[in-house]
């Protein structure tokens, strides 16, 4: 196994100065994420994601369960909100208005003597069955409700987040009825918004000045992807200034909010809320709001009559999402310690079903190389351990412990065809990646699932699911300290680096990852090229980060493993096996 040193780890890892941080934070920038950049956020119910950007999906692509059917404002009835929506995308006529087509929903804006205005003053709203206005209650009223009021009005960069709230002319004529707004603040209009009927006596209402500027950002501004310029200190503070999102989503950390490891913000109330807004799904882990939340949920059901409107969207867009179907893969069966258990140089041996992801590929007699199970009939390698004309040589072993002494029950399964990328450079190990599709020898949809234990591994869509610093597992039979050969197959943790082009130099190419330890003893060697590193999200799903591809000198110090970026190949991998099959959000 290859050892790193204490001090090139420190150095690398570690010892991140200002300077690096605002560099990287730019080139952040410079890639103009926004809220359809699924490589930063999840895509809605009715988009799915192409090349790292939410795409509308046609009407008849969305889930056809639903909570309720829905009108447009131009009176079009939609079996659910995911089909409205996705037709609002090719014609804005069909925003949402109502659950039924009765009435009309308006908002308009007016001065302190109610004379209606045109981009700012008092936000006032018409439901639906109702005749008179009602002012909007100051209480809930932030930038993202602004926003929404404003891309409803005409304005689509939204609103200044100036006079987000104005004072009553006259304070004895207050009404102290109000309707109280809550917003995601993607929506494109009020309607979609948490709707309740309330009172207030503060003496101010809910107002806007909606965003019409067409001169550039100065020296103390951000430049919203949407041309919107806000004060650059109300970048990475987890509310949505921008509009789209692009103030919040390159953020080494937040100065209010919620931190993602992916380095986006997201506003506080969003943690713990039931509904996974980071990445990895850590906003929804180590939350002690399980029963206060069943407890919420009743109180609303007693108090419906509070709600303003007969619906729900906030609900309805949930349960779309959690309608839409993702494959079950990352989780392993539970595994009981074992006293036998004993630490060895360059890891430890694995039990039975501890990595059901593992699997072997024979090459004729031999067994030189492993490889990652990501369902159906399909298994991801190292595109320099097979050939694509020769299939027939290969066989798939899966549930393999011990390559000296062959369990009876284990599985082999024949392989029908093997995909090398079509880029793959075998003097470079750029692009070294391939797909092995083995034969239906039980002709079972569950193809290699068929009586065993095997489990796939999740591949990951975005190359901010996991970053420098995180600990990950890498598994194998490659060769241990001194080239001695091993047998049973082992695993160690290791961290992921900042890029090794100091190591490697013009070696180390994009689309590599590079990984190791912090003491120096444990990393892949000989033997294990096209086997897994696998990373953990907050809810323990391990996804397939890396392919075991190049090294140098193992166990010299200073030189880490390299690894095939499984992340930048998600759409090369669904192009091969159908996106349905490892597209565990976004599909």
């Amino acid at each position: 196994m290859r050892t790193l040193s204490v001090m090139w780890f420190l150095l690398s890892i570690f010892s991140v100065s200002i300077i690096t941080s605002i560099a990287a934070q730019k080139t952040c920038w410079d890639e103009k994420y926004t809220s359809v950049s699924c490589h930063k956020v999840f895509c809605a119910p009715w988009q799915r994601c192409v090349d790292g950007k939410c795409i509308c999906k046609l009407p008849y692509q969305c889930p056809r369960n639903t909570t309720m059917t829905v009108c447009s404002e131009a009176s079009k009835r939609f079996l659910n909100y995911c089909q409205l929506k996705s037709a609002e995308c090719a014609n804005p006529t069909h925003r949402f208005a109502s659950d039924t087509c009765t009435g009309t929903f308006e908002i308009s804006l007016k001065n302190k003597t109610g004379v209606t205005t045109k981009k700012t003053g008092l936000v006032k709203v018409k439901l639906p069955k109702e005749e008179q206005e009602s002012f909007v209650c100051p209480e809930t009223w932030t930038i993202a409700e602004a926003n929404v009021a404003c891309r409803q009005l005409g304005f689509p960069q939204g609103a200044s987040t100036q006079k987000l709230k104005n004072v009553f002319s006259d304070d004895e004529n207050r009404p102290s009825d109000c309707l109280q707004v809550t917003c995601r603040g993607l929506e494109t209009t009020l309607a979609e918004c948490t709707l309740k009927k309330s009172e207030s006596n503060n003496n101010k209402r809910a107002a806007v000045l909606c965003y019409q500027e067409t001169k550039g950002c100065t020296d103390n501004q951000f430049t919203c992807v949407n041309g919107k310029c806000i004060d650059l200190n109300n970048t990475c503070n987890g509310d949505n200034d921008c509009g789209d999102l692009s103030d919040e989503l390159c953020c080494t950390e937040c100065s209010k909010g919620f931190h993602c490891k992916s380095d986006i913000c997201i506003p506080q109330r969003d943690r713990c809320n039931g509904e996974k807004d980071c990445l990895s799904g850590e906003d929804e882990s180590n939350c002690k709001v399980a029963v206060s939340r069943t407890e919420n949920s009743e109180n609303n059901e007693n108090n419906e009559e509070r709600n303003a409107v007969s619906y729900n969207v906030d609900k309805e867009r949930k349960f779309l999402r959690n309608a839409i179907p993702s494959p079950s893969c990352g989780i392993a069966k539970e595994i009981h310690a074992s006293t036998r258990v004993k630490r060895i140089i360059g890891g430890e041996k694995a039990e039975k079903n501890q990595f059901p992801w593992q699997v072997a590929i024979k090459d004729g007699n031999n067994v030189n190389c492993g490889g990652i199970y990501i369902g159906g009939c399909w298994v991801l390698t190292a595109a320099h351990c097979v050939r694509a004309d020769q299939p027939q040589k290969y066989r798939i072993i899966v549930e393999l412990l011990d390559r000296l002494h062959y369990d009876g029950n284990i599985d082999s399964f024949p392989v029908k065809t093997v995909k090398v990328h079509e880029m793959y450079n075998p003097s470079t190990y750029e692009n070294d990646i391939a797909l092995l599709e083995v034969i239906n020898i039980y002709n079972d949809p569950k193809c290699m699932q068929v009586d065993n234990n095997l489990v796939p591994a999740c591949v990951p869509w975005s190359p901010h699911q996991f970053k420098a610093g995180e600990t990950c597992t890498v598994s194998g039979w490659g060769r241990a300290e001194g080239l001695v050969k091993v047998f049973h197959l082992k695993w160690g943790h290791i961290k992921l680096m900042n890029n090794c082009t100091e190591v490697y130099k013009e070696r180390f190419l994009d689309k590599m990852e590079c990984a190791g330890t912090y003491d120096g003893s444990i990393d892949a060697c000989k033997g294990d090229s096209g086997g897994p590193l696998v990373c953990s999200d907050a809810n323990n799903a391990a996804y397939v980060w890396g392919i075991v591809s190049w090294g140098e000198n193992c166990g010299v110090a200073g030189y880490p493993g390299v690894y095939t970026r499984v992340a930048s190949y998600f759409e090369w991998l669904s192009r091969n096996v159908g996106r349905a099959l490892i597209s565990k959000y976004n599909i």
